[in-house]
């Protein structure tokens, strides 16, 4: 019934960021429909798109076991586009600022269960369930990031190119100069990104739990990316920093993949918690 339909997320919310479980826009059910209120920020493609999937609550008193995901139409009424933020990169993409006044939909919208567990154990699935979304989605944005790293090198190699100071990747490092030697490290850096973020894919293709493989190839490739971008920038002098070529917005696009679906700060403590065994509430 979905299948078709080019979806924005809607997370986000001024009290609620990195923790996904503090949204506090409700949904109450009212016969044959819910009633969704609140207000949603940086919904990417918020504006463009034919439907929103919205997380909200059905009893903020329960805490992450009564957070669900609805699908709203775009042209319902009760929701309104507040407004489209300018950004410092990432312009192709419409982030939007989104509310919910009194917003009606049918009671089949809902995904999933309109269930709430009674049980610790029963909670933690139903939000983990809700989760899962991110361990889909964050092996792309780290593919994001080995895109706009991969161009940064290629222009740079381009440009050095042009002026006679490509650099010999056939010489041994210690014979290198050091304009050669940060290339060097540049290209690995992409490279095991790359294959991080490959891994992951791949398991969340074939069914295979990744939580943590998910969030360690975006907290690599989300640094990497900024990394190996400013870098490119720095290395081709005024080159890089005009708009003449394209590494000035490919330096500012790779910011906000360290940011969104998950800060950097947010993916490593995820990693820590599945490397030492403990839950969220042991490891803040």
């Amino acid at each position: 019934k979905y299948g078709k339909l080019y979806c924005a997320m809607a997370i986000t919310e001024p009290g609620a960021g990195s923790d996904s479980a503090a949204v506090s826009t409700t949904a109450e059910l009212d016969g044959d429909e819910w009633v969704l209120n609140g207000e949603k920020i940086y919904c990417t493609a918020g504006q463009r798109c034919d439907a929103v999937v919205v997380w909200a609550t059905l009893d903020k008193s329960l805490g992450k076991a009564a957070i669900k995901s609805f699908i709203v139409p775009r042209d319902n009424p009760g929701l309104q586009l507040v407004r489209v933020e300018d950004k410092m990169g990432l312009r192709v993409s419409d982030t939007a600022a989104l509310s919910f006044n009194n917003c009606r939909i049918p009671k089949d919208h809902i995904l999933g269960s309109a269930e709430i567990g009674d049980t610790e154990e029963a909670r933690k699935k139903a939000f983990g369930g809700v989760m899962q979304t991110f361990d889909n989605t964050r092996p792309q944005v780290a593919a994001m990031a080995l895109g706009v790293a991969r161009a940064a090198l290629e222009i740079t190699r381009e440009i050095f190119e042009k002026e006679g100071v490509g650099a010999d990747f056939s010489k041994q490092p210690y014979n290198s100069t050091a304009r050669e030697l940060e290339l060097y490290r540049l290209e690995a850096d992409l490279e095991a990104a790359r294959l991080m973020t490959l891994k992951a894919a791949w398991m969340a293709d074939n069914g295979q739990p990744n939580s943590k493989e998910a969030s360690m190839c975006k907290a690599k490739a989300g640094r990497m990316g900024n990394d190996v971008t400013l870098k490119c920038v720095a290395l081709c002098g005024e080159l890089g920093y005009s708009e003449g070529t394209l590494l000035e917005k490919l330096a500012r696009d790779s910011k906000i993949i360290d940011i969104f679906e998950g800060t950097q700060q947010i993916q490593q403590l995820i990693v820590a918690r599945h490397l030492l065994g403990l839950s969220s509430k042991e490891l803040k």
